[in-house]
């Protein structure tokens, strides 16, 4: 873990919010997360109500959606998919791996016409490419990629470029933001039996396995720690200013999105980083990360602002 810079010295309320890891079940299931296997079949929104009878709550979102024949985690952030693509006709494997270089890096891409966002060209980065095997007309390769970039297109116009034609035919999501395939990737049994020992047996142990809180979905953005006086106007939209700041990650650039946390390490708010690290340490006074989203309830802290 990268040590963190101290811009000034604070101590947080203990009658006030909780550790994440801390919370009380209720609250724990409300505010957490579930990295969930998606299996094949069933769309994103259907895993939604599911997990909504499951856990017996009113409200529950995904992050990032996956079509119905696509597999594996939902979240958004940076991504990591494996992929088979399905070639129209063969062609020399080092043309493949041409094409697959041209296609690195920035690329433009138009959504579907079955997307959730509006049609238009736009562009999304390509981080990595690394084929895993080529048989005949069947690619496999693992793709890293931003958040929005739509692979079954992706593949649809490797296809042109080659002239040939080309189409996705099974994908995996197996890396979204800082979640991967490991201990933590949970399916819907393990939700459903979770939820079973909390409410039969009053066991809370499997279902803070299986729902992780908060927090843990935003580990890989960089931190700026907060006094709690400065909690709660953050949570009535106030930006974050410089008074405000106890410490932060050394290696912050401008425009950069960071999570906002408490020194219990409760996630208030992620926003745009005015300044950099440098400068906001130096800092004495004005506006150094602008709120973009605000996810702790007002008056979880007491207001101590005018």
């Amino acid at each position: 873990m990268t040590e963190l810079l101290i811009k000034a010295e604070g101590e947080t309320d203990p009658y006030f919010g909780y550790r994440p890891d801390e919370r009380p079940i209720a609250e724990h299931i409300s505010k957490g997360v579930v990295n969930l296997d998606k299996t094949m079949g069933p769309t994103s929104h259907e895993i939604d109500a599911w997990v909504k009878r499951i856990l017996n709550v009113e409200k529950t979102g995904h992050g990032g959606t996956l079509d119905p024949r696509v597999t594996g985690m939902l979240l958004g952030a940076p991504k990591e998919y494996v992929c088979l693509m399905r070639l129209h006709e063969e062609i020399s494997e080092q043309r493949i791996r041409d094409i697959l270089e041209e296609f690195t890096g920035k690329i433009f891409q138009t959504p579907p016409l079955k997307s959730a966002v509006k049609r238009e060209l736009r562009v999304r980065t390509i981080y990595k490419i690394d084929i895993l095997e080529i048989d005949g007309q069947d690619v496999l390769f693992r793709i890293n990629c931003e958040g929005g970039t739509y692979i079954r297109k992706y593949c649809h116009d490797i296809g042109e470029a080659l002239g040939i034609g080309a189409h996705m035919a099974e994908l995996r999501r197996t890396k979204s933001g800082p979640f991967t395939e490991d201990e933590t990737l949970k399916t819907l049994q393990d939700l459903t039996d979770a939820y079973y020992y909390l409410i039969h047996d009053d066991d809370e142990t499997q279902i803070r396995k299986c729902i992780l809180p908060m927090e843990a979905a935003v580990t890989h953005l960089k931190q700026v720690i907060v006094r709690d006086s400065a909690v709660d106007a953050i949570c009535h939209g106030a930006d974050l200013a410089s008074g405000g700041i106890l410490e932060l990650s050394p290696d912050i650039v401008k425009d950069e999105t960071v999570r906002i946390l408490t020194l219990k390490g409760e996630l208030v708010a992620a926003g745009e980083s005015v300044e950099t690290s440098a400068e906001i340490l130096e800092s004495d006074k004005g506006i150094m990360v602008n709120i973009k989203k605000v996810f702790m309830e007002p008056e979880t802290y007491p207001k101590m602002w005018k």
